[in-house]
């Protein structure tokens, strides 16, 4: 998948999107998404979401058919992906529309990535993201680029970016990031009901390498006590 997102909710619990950027129709998708759906849901415990974002309206019809596994009348297992396309994801131009909704308008983005608004349409959301906390900026200009795929709209987008692109590399940043991550494998290990010691939360606060960071998340995954995270470091 292109993106995954933790999204926690004033009162429906917490999600987690897969956000897949589906150009073009695959046959093998339908299974993958149906195993990316049952995994999340069994490794995290939170609701997963599959969203398909589609450039076009004939793969978005496409992708928003229902997938079944079973017994054609009685299913065990069927996926409905929320897919956005042209057809239901508006033209965003608008900068005080971007700032009211701005993953609204990182959707129109991808969605409208073959449209002659194309160009209007990343300047003002790379106005706006310019504007942002540098960490939250990143979040959106990163989940653009992977979903314009390898299109004239993706040249465009990274031409557009060098400010932020430069902040995301300087030690600041890295720092920046490095407490979201830890934050975020803190709060996983939680959700997995994994007891964390006085000495492996502030190992894992203190921690700035965002490779490591990294890897401990991959390890707690699978790790049955929050210290496997540190097994070989």
């Amino acid at each position: 998948m292109d993106t995954l997102l933790q999204v926690e909710t004033k009162g429906d619990g917490t999600y987690l999107f897969a956000i897949e950027s589906q150009s073009r129709r695959d046959p093998k998708k339908p299974a993958a998404w149906a195993y990316y759906l049952s995994y999340m849901h069994a490794k995290f415990g939170h609701q997963p979401v599959l969203i398909a974002l589609c450039p076009d309206e004939a793969t978005a019809r496409w992708a928003a058919r229902p997938i079944t596994l079973g017994i054609p009348h009685s299913p065990s297992l069927t996926v409905r992906p929320l897919v956005l396309g042209p057809g239901n994801v508006p033209v965003v131009t608008d900068a005080q529309e971007v700032t009211r909704d701005i993953p609204i308008a990182a959707f129109s983005a991808i969605t409208h990535s073959r449209s002659e608004s194309i160009d209007a349409i990343l300047k003002v959301l790379a106005t706006t993201l310019g504007s942002l906390d540098p960490v939250q900026g990143i979040i959106y200009a990163e989940l653009v680029e992977a979903g314009l795929g390898n299109t004239p709209a993706r040249e465009i987008w990274r031409d557009l970016m060098p400010a932020l692109m430069n902040y995301f590399r300087s030690q600041q940043a890295q720092h920046a990031f490095a407490e979201v991550r830890a934050g975020d494998l803190l709060r996983f290990l939680k959700g997995r009901g994994l007891a964390v010691t006085t000495e492996t939360r502030e190992r894992i606060q203190l921690c700035t390498d965002l490779d490591l960071l990294d890897t401990w998340l991959d390890r707690a995954v699978t790790a049955s006590c929050a210290e496997e995270l540190f097994v070989g470091d």
